[in-house]
C-alpha cells in the first residue's frame, strides 16, 4: 500500500466517524448526513480498491489516479454547500413568514388594548351620551 493510499482510508474513516458521532450526539441531523456519509464511503471505497480507483482515473483521463480522490471530495463539498444554500434560502422564506405573522399578532394586540407585556390595559370608558 502507497502512503497516500493509507492516508486517504484513514481520512474517510474518521470522516465517516465524526459524521456518525455528530449524528449520535444530536449536532447533525440525519437529513443533512447523507452527503457526508456517502462522501465517505465513496472515498474510502476508491481509497480501499486501488484497482478502481485506477480505472475510473483512466477513463475520466486523469494521468495521477489518487487525484481523483481530490476530485471526488470536491463534488462532493459542493453538493453539500448547494444542498445547504437550498436549506438556508427555504429557512430565510420561513423566517421571514413568521416575522410578518408575529408583525401582525402584536398589532392586533395593540388593536384589542392588551399590552405587549400580557396585560390587559384599562380601557378608558366610553362616553355614550
Amino acid at each position: 500500500m502507497y502512503i497516500f493510499q493509507i492516508i486517504a482510508i484513514i481520512g474517510s474513516v474518521a470522516l465517516f466517524a465524526f459524521v456518525i458521532d455528530f449524528i449520535r450526539r444530536g449536532l447533525l441531523k440525519e437529513k443533512y448526513s447523507v452527503l457526508w456519509i456517502i462522501s465517505a464511503l465513496a472515498i474510502m471505497a476508491l481509497s480501499v480498491k486501488k484497482g478502481l480507483l485506477d480505472a475510473i482515473a483512466g477513463f475520466l483521463g486523469i494521468a495521477y489516479p489518487p487525484s481523483l480522490l481530490f476530485l471526488v471530495a470536491f463534488v462532493f463539498i459542493l453538493l453539500i454547500n448547494l444542498h445547504f444554500s437550498v436549506v438556508i434560502s427555504i429557512l430565510h422564506e420561513k423566517n421571514k413568514a413568521l416575522v410578518q405573522d408575529i408583525t401582525l399578532l402584536k398589532n392586533s394586540l395593540r388593536e384589542a388594548g392588551i399590552d405587549l407585556s400580557g396585560k390587559a390595559k384599562e380601557r378608558e370608558p366610553r362616553d355614550n351620551g
